[in-house]
């Protein structure tokens, strides 16, 4: 989004993420998402929590890996709510910062992009790469600068079960919910 500011590009966040549970995880980024633009005067478009649809999708895909098909099942799903509203509003282009995280693969969101525009001629997904000259490492600044939630898993509630899994299999704590702030890794990074 900075960048989208300082090349003064006019834009709107469109906040459509039924996949993202708990609904406290959910609220607490899109209460995040609602703060930057508040504070950067951007139009925020709260489109709907239909976690019903989002499980009906994924049925079957419940033990797929991460990256796999219930991602792109995923990805589809949000980017074909997206371009309809899109679509609908006389937007002529949208993209996504799903593709800033080295744990996405950026490919695959790009697919579900362009394939989401298709069937709209005056529409087109951007396949910027976010992560070019720093993108990544610049998120992380903005993120710690902003204090803004550290998010600790992609969202659906598989993602949040296999990452625990992996957490107590490496000695590690379950996620906690709601707890984690940039602000507060950079506490723990100055001790």
């Amino acid at each position: 989004m900075e960048t989208l500011i300082h090349s003064n590009i006019d834009f709107s966040i469109f906040f459509y993420n039924p996949n993202i549970h708990p609904v406290k995880e959910y609220l607490i980024r899109k209460e995040e998402n609602i703060r930057f633009a508040e504070k950067h005067n951007i139009q925020f478009i709260d489109a709907d929590y239909d976690t019903d649809h989002w499980f009906t999708r994924a049925k079957g895909m419940e033990n797929e890996p991460e990256k796999g098909i219930r991602c792109t099942m995923c990805f589809d799903m949000r980017f074909e709510r997206t371009a309809l509203y899109a679509h609908e509003h006389g937007f002529k282009i949208f993209t996504s910062s799903l593709g800033i995280s080295r744990w996405k693969n950026m490919q695959q969101i790009n697919e579900c992009g362009v394939r989401a525009a298709s069937p709209y001629p005056a529409l087109q997904y951007w396949d910027y790469n976010w992560r070019k000259n720093g993108g990544a490492v610049r998120m992380i600044e903005i993120s710690k600068r902003e204090e803004f939630y550290q998010q600790e898993y992609c969202g659906c509630v598989y993602s949040l079960r296999d990452t625990n899994r992996w957490r107590l299999k490496n000695g590690r704590e379950r996620i906690k919910i709601g707890e984690k702030f940039y602000s507060n890794a950079m506490d723990e990074l100055n001790k």
